[in-house]
């Protein structure tokens, strides 16, 4: 019996093996139509019987503004070009954090991580989920490069009800395309992104400001656009 329970587990570890590399594969190369962020809020908003359209336009890497490559790296992962997928120090201090709090809270998520999240997985906050996480984001580590990873990002990432992606968040926000974006209104959308449901890029408020001018003093410290160029972003 326990022979069939291994033989059973293990073709079933090899099937999510294979599938979740495909997965991953197949988005490293073709441009995704959904992220598994967008079906979660569509099935949540269906279930609630309300109505919900998601905004959406997918731009090339070279459409992206440096401006906004440069605020979410400054904001989310300044160590984004340097780590495999992980920032240790950040996930330790994240660690001794949950530890002392009544609840699991996590935090310290890479943008790698976080493309894994969005892209691929569900939301949640339990040690399971968190562990499949790992397991994705160390496939998009080992087969994207970093260009890859920051274009599906920037691509797909929750910039607002139902608002994915620059292109989108930057129409909505300030009536322009994305590649035409200042580097203050790229801090400022980059800005709301903890918490881009209850913020607004077009109409701060004064934390949001305040964190937008700390993302602009980070910018500087990092090199300004020198920085992209040094690490082939």
């Amino acid at each position: 019996m326990f022979k069939r329970l291994f033989k059973w587990l293990l073709k079933l570890s090899l099937a999510a093996i294979v599938l979740s590399l495909a997965m991953v594969l197949s988005v490293g190369y073709f441009n995704p139509s959904h992220s598994a962020l967008m079906l979660e809020r569509k099935l949540s908003r269906w279930r609630a019987n309300e109505s919900y359209s998601i905004g959406r336009e997918w731009i090339s890497y070279e459409e992206l503004p440096d401006a906004l490559k440069l605020a979410v790296i400054a904001a989310e992962d300044q160590l984004f070009p340097e780590h495999k997928g992980f920032d240790i120090n950040a996930i330790a201090k994240a660690f001794k954090r949950n530890k002392s709090q009544s609840r699991t809270t996590f935090g310290a998520s890479t943008i790698s991580q976080q493309v894994a999240k969005n892209q691929f997985l569900w939301s949640g906050r339990s040690y399971l989920r968190k562990g499949v996480e790992v397991w994705f984001t160390f496939l998009i580590e080992s087969t994207w490069s970093k260009q890859r990873i920051l274009e599906v990002y920037l691509n797909s990432v929750e910039w607002g009800d139902g608002i994915f992606g620059a292109q989108a968040a930057a129409q909505y926000y300030f009536g322009k395309d994305a590649n035409q974006l200042t580097q203050s209104q790229a801090n400022q959308m980059a800005a709301i992104l903890p918490s881009p449901l209850t913020r607004s890029a077009s109409q701060p408020s004064a934390y949001t400001k305040q964190r937008a001018n700390w993302i602009n003093q980070q910018i500087h410290q990092l090199g300004g656009v020198q920085f992209l160029h040094k690490h082939g972003l």
